[in-house]
């Protein structure tokens, strides 16, 4: 069973009342069609252990909330009745937020994790958390106003490249942005009027990739992500998020890399995150930061001498990351995504990533490249929105009536 952020697979069979039990039922079937896609009745029977009857109440009433339809298959393979195909009514949606320190991304994700829409507003210099509220909540409205059909905003959902406490979900600090101390989830509910959270970016985008992408299935795994803001990470142990006591646990970017190394915005020196930096390389081939997406290939294609020298610098410091992480925490994946992907990409071979790790951990693990691209942060962030409306589907509904 994974568990990455707050939400769990209730069991089935959980002793109860009715209600109880109802609702149980049907948090576990929303959720199942949330991570799975669609299937049919017969299908859900077999894999929860309910009856057909029982199946036929839940299905119903997720029908009637408008979280799920029901259609016939297309294709039957077999003799009989076809039994109906149910799927995610992607008419519920989440508003998730990513700040950076160049741009403020925006986007819309419907339930089932598809991005229906995602904007970059670009910002001049680095926006206070002010200005990410106001900025986003104007790109929000006019996210919404174009949309052709009715759709319920289940709440926010905001990424943040900082620590954020998870008691609470109050940022603590995001130094590359030079916030400290706000309540940035408070904030965005006064300026938007929708429910808001807050949670660390880099372990939203890995919580996307365990949901939805490359790594569904691994328990044991280490995420590191470089940004326009830094780098990040997070670790899943026996399928459980290693939070740490507050929540700050996976700040791979402050691995300590370089005696005497550059001043990193945490206040030490020769930290991953000071060494290594997006700009660096989008600079060495001529890039810009909205063209972040290419620049696995510009490298790739590059015969410049000084953008290979700065290519293998870089991987010689991933590496040192790579192997720490390796012995710590003895992971089956290490997945990298953002610039460090790229990196991996021009890299000949892993070995140079872990080819330092103890020989026993080493042979069990495999670096692998994140699959979901830029809409990693939108689908990690939407991920905390719904947990609420899986958690108990009549309720949230309920509390979110209002539709745009």
């Amino acid at each position: 069973m994974l568990i990455v952020a707050g939400h769990a697979r209730r069991p089935v069979s959980s002793i109860g009342t009715t209600d109880q039990l109802r609702r149980n039922n049907l948090s576990n079937i929303l959720g199942l069609l949330h991570r799975n896609g669609p299937f049919s009745r017969a299908e859900l029977t077999r894999m929860t252990g309910l009856n057909r009857s029982t199946i036929g109440a839940v299905v119903g009433d997720l029908t009637d909330l408008r979280l799920v339809y029901e259609r016939m298959p297309e294709r039957v393979t077999r003799a009989g009745r076809p039994s109906p195909v149910v799927h995610i009514d992607d008419r519920s949606v989440a508003i998730a937020v990513n700040p950076e320190v160049d741009a403020v991304h925006v986007g819309l994700v419907a339930l089932g994790g598809q991005v229906l829409k995602h904007v970059r507003v670009e910002t001049a210099k680095t926006p206070s958390a002010e200005q990410v509220v106001k900025l986003a909540t104007t790109a929000i409205a006019d996210i919404l106003a174009g949309q052709d059909r009715e759709l319920r905003v289940v709440g926010v959902g905001v990424a943040v490249p900082g620590q954020v406490r998870l008691s609470d979900g109050r940022l603590r600090e995001a130094t590359h942005m030079g916030w400290f101390e706000q309540p940035l989830a408070a904030m965005f509910e006064r300026s938007t009027g929708y429910p808001a959270c807050a949670a660390n970016a880099a372990v939203l985008a890995m919580r996307a990739e365990s949901t939805f992408g490359a790594v569904r299935d691994v328990d044991d795994l280490v995420y590191i992500i470089g940004g326009a803001s830094g780098i990040g990470g997070g670790v899943l142990t026996g399928g459980r998020l290693l939070t740490g006591t507050d929540g700050y646990a996976g700040e791979f970017g402050h691995t300590f890399v370089r005696s005497g190394g550059a001043a990193c915005h945490c206040g030490a020196r020769g930290c991953f995150e000071a060494e290594v930096t997006q700009q660096q390389l989008l600079d060495s081939v001529g890039l810009q930061a909205a063209g972040a997406d290419r620049l696995a290939a510009a490298l790739a294609k590059s015969t410049d001498p000084q953008v290979a020298e700065l290519v293998a610098h870089s991987l010689d410091l991933l590496g040192i990351v790579v192997r720490n992480a390796v012995n710590l925490f003895n992971p089956k994946v290490v997945m990298l995504s953002g610039f460090l992907a790229a990196l991996h990409r021009a890299a000949r071979d892993d070995s140079a990533l872990v080819g330092e790790a103890i020989r026993s951990a080493r042979e069990s693990v495999r670096i692998q490249d994140a699959a979901l691209g830029a809409d990693q942060l939108m689908v990690g962030a939407a991920e905390i929105v719904f947990d609420e409306l899986i958690a108990d589907p009549a309720a949230c509904v309920a509390l979110n009536a209002q539709t745009v």
